[in-house]
């Protein structure tokens, strides 16, 4: 795991290609992650590529609620030789959840992004086939944002209906 220093240098460099890309930096508990502007997202991403992170081993969605910006996406980055992690994370708006998808140069997002959106609904721009991975193409919300209702849907069991019209 990169070190306190270690980090602030590899943010540093990010900051040196684009000023506008690491807007801070966090080290807890021996991990280190990167705080990112979503438009700087991909650039990011391939920049850290090019210093060993080579490996993109999740893409997870979470809600911050009621903070804004309230949606997040992290990226779970690995350099396999040193055995290194790297956290990146960014916030959309909930009015605008917008952000690049970075499937061209990572395939394994392609899942991980969908889901995110489905569950989410964080759209990720120029995603090949941005469509609902978990959840029927029809269904209304996304299940795992902190506001939505968690008294679910009623079950109907046909057999219940049927065995009742016979009884009766």
């Amino acid at each position: 795991m990169p070190d306190a220093t270690e980090l602030e240098l590899i943010a540093h460099a990010m900051r040196d290609a684009d000023p506008d890309s690491v807007i801070g930096t966090v080290y807890h508990r021996d991990r280190g992650t990167l705080l990112v502007n979503p438009p700087a997202i991909r650039a990011t991403l391939e920049r850290l590529r090019e210093r060993g992170y080579g490996f993109l081993s999740s893409v997870h969605g979470v809600d911050y609620y009621p903070e804004e910006p309230r949606l997040g996406v992290h990226y779970e980055l690995l350099d396999m030789e040193r055995v290194d992690r790297l956290t990146v994370k960014l916030r959309v708006p909930l009015d605008d959840p917008h952000v690049d998808s970075v499937t061209g140069a990572w395939p394994t997002a392609d899942h991980q992004e969908r889901e995110v959106y489905d569950m989410f609904g964080v759209i990720f721009d120029g995603h090949p086939d941005l469509r609902r991975i978990l959840m029927p193409e029809d269904y209304e919300g996304h299940p795992q944002r902190r506001d939505f209702p968690i008294g679910g849907e009623p079950v109907h069991f046909t057999y219940n209906a049927t065995a009742r019209r016979t009884a009766g």
